[in-house]
């Protein structure tokens, strides 16, 4: 097992019980106690987990998220596969707004080379993965860059999104609750992704089931305003089941996606 499979294992059963011990782990992965230490030393410092005596401690909250590289290794073929279902909403000739985020990353990675649409970029990394794409005409606006994430936040991203109207924008969330609403972490993070879903015309949510029945610390929207939401095939049904009642199109990846 090498150690980004050990991280996977590691991050996945931290957040499935809130709280994991080394003997524990090092049973289950069969490896040493001191290679689960090293291992949860180097979480930490990512953000992805606090230590604690003979254990870790998992950091989810409702105002807290793991930092990207902590984030772009967890559910990453289910974020890939929400990727793909996704990238096939876009339509030739569209405009479109991809939030920043390790799934809407994945959707600006796998459009089609053969769209011609003008994207709003509202991160670094977005930005670079579809600066060689020969059919996008590329946007970014004139913002702070958030350290780590590398996303576009401040007043400024609000004021350029507001003089524009988009067709689709595709937007990450920290949690989506039929209740509860559309939600996430972090204030500025939030003002972007409001900002965005009130430029576009078409509002799609990207989220792996891991965010489904999760509540965050901002309120976005209810879920009645969101058009799509592309998930993964691990999603509860009894939320899927109460979102598709509040008119929400449910996508999960691997079904063929309505245009």
């Amino acid at each position: 097992m090498t150690r980004d499979e050990r991280h996977v294992l590691l991050l996945e059963a931290v957040q499935a019980t809130g709280r994991v011990r080394v003997s524990d782990l090092a049973t289950s992965m069969r490896v040493s106690e001191m290679t689960v230490r090293r291992d949860l030393e180097e979480l930490e410092g990512r953000g992805a987990l606090t230590r604690v005596h003979g254990g870790a401690i998992s950091n989810v909250s409702r105002s807290f998220e793991p930092g990207f590289a902590a984030r772009s290794r967890q559910r990453a073929e289910a974020k890939q596969q929400i990727g793909i279902a996704a990238s096939r909403l876009v339509r030739d000739g569209e405009t479109v707004i991809i939030d920043a985020g390790t799934t809407t990353l994945q959707v600006a990675q796998h459009l089609g080379g053969d769209l011609r649409i003008r994207a709003m970029a509202l991160s670094l990394f977005i930005a670079d993965a579809l600066a060689d794409l020969p059919n996008v005409t590329l946007m970014i606006p004139s913002a702070q860059v958030h350290q780590f994430e590398r996303s576009f936040v401040g007043p400024t991203v609000a004021t350029v999104l507001a003089q524009l109207t988009f067709d689709t924008a595709f937007v990450t969330v920290g949690g989506v609750d039929a209740v509860a609403g559309v939600t996430e972490y972090d204030f500025d993070d939030a003002e972007t992704k409001k900002a965005a879903l009130r430029s576009a015309r078409r509002k799609v949510v990207v989220a792996d089931s891991s965010k489904l029945g999760a509540v965050a610390f901002v309120r976005l929207c209810q879920v009645g305003e969101i058009d799509i939401l592309v998930t993964d095939s691990a999603a509860p049904p009894e939320v899927i089941e109460a979102l598709r009642a509040a008119d929400v199109d449910v996508i999960l990846a691997g079904e063929e996606p309505s245009r």
